[in-house]
């Protein structure tokens, strides 16, 4: 678990009776995150319902009903992708405050296809398609993530961003969370190594600390299984940043 999950950092209150102002004060970001979602999965299920109910009467009613019966699933299925635009939105500020973690790209994923589903499903009653080409369509936007993220090395993208957000090097993120970079594995170390030429001389502490971990992530690295069955393309990348001049210098 991410340890900044669990902080309680107070919502900023202009105005309002103490009462209120109290109340609000027990409310952490991550709160105001999750309780922001409720509105839009709840709509998102109705506007399902709805729109299950359209097409299995679809049959059995009369043309200029069932058009109309549309034009009004169209507007109500507009409302919770909006709510889940302002959801991915509201997700953008929270790892701006306290930076990027694997669930939170899991959940800024999961949104997008939440958002791509929605688009399908107007589009499928705009085009007056068939509910095999809806299914389709999610299932091929659904492989093309799970393809797409078979390339990517995810937990070497979350370090390399919060190191470059953090306080250390922007000077206006947060404070790198040193140890959560640690439970990534060793594809963080291309991270530690430009953090760790980031941080001034006189920090020897923050240096010191960051070498060890280091240090501890490559020997986790070389101790690996070596059979055919334990390579990756990942392993390999990074076998050759580890041999690499610069990486050997460290």
């Amino acid at each position: 678990m991410d340890t900044t999950d669990t902080l309680t950092e107070a919502m900023p209150i202009r105005r309002g009776t103490s009462r209120i102002v109290g109340l609000f004060a027990l409310v952490a970001l991550a709160d105001f995150l999750i309780f922001g979602e409720m509105p839009g999965i709840n709509l998102f299920l109705f506007a399902l319902a709805v729109c299950a109910g359209i097409l299995l009467l679809a049959g059995k009613i009369r043309a200029p009903s069932i058009a109309a019966l549309l034009f009004g699933f169209s507007v109500l299925a507009s409302a919770p992708l909006l709510l889940c635009l302002s959801s991915m939105l509201r997700l953008g500020l929270y790892v701006e405050a306290y930076s990027l973690t694997e669930l939170r790209v899991a959940a800024g994923l999961w949104m997008g296809l939440v958002a791509i589903g929605l688009v399908l499903i107007l589009l499928r009653i705009l085009l007056n398609r068939y509910n095999e080409w809806l299914i389709a369509a999610n299932l091929a936007s659904l492989i093309a993530v799970l393809y797409i993220s078979a390339f990517i090395d995810l937990p070497d993208v979350i370090a390399r961003f919060n190191v470059a957000h953090s306080q250390e090097i922007s000077h206006d993120g947060p404070p790198l969370d040193i140890y959560y970079l640690s439970t990534l594995g060793p594809s963080a170390i291309p991270a530690l190594d430009l953090h760790i030429r980031a941080l001034p001389e006189y920090r020897t502490d923050k240096i010191s600390e960051a070498q060890l971990i280091r240090g501890s992530l490559v020997w986790k690295f070389e101790h690996r299984p070596r059979d055919w069955r334990s390579w990756s393309f990942r392993s390999s990348r990074l076998e050759a940043y580890l041999l690499s001049p610069a990486a050997i210098a460290r």
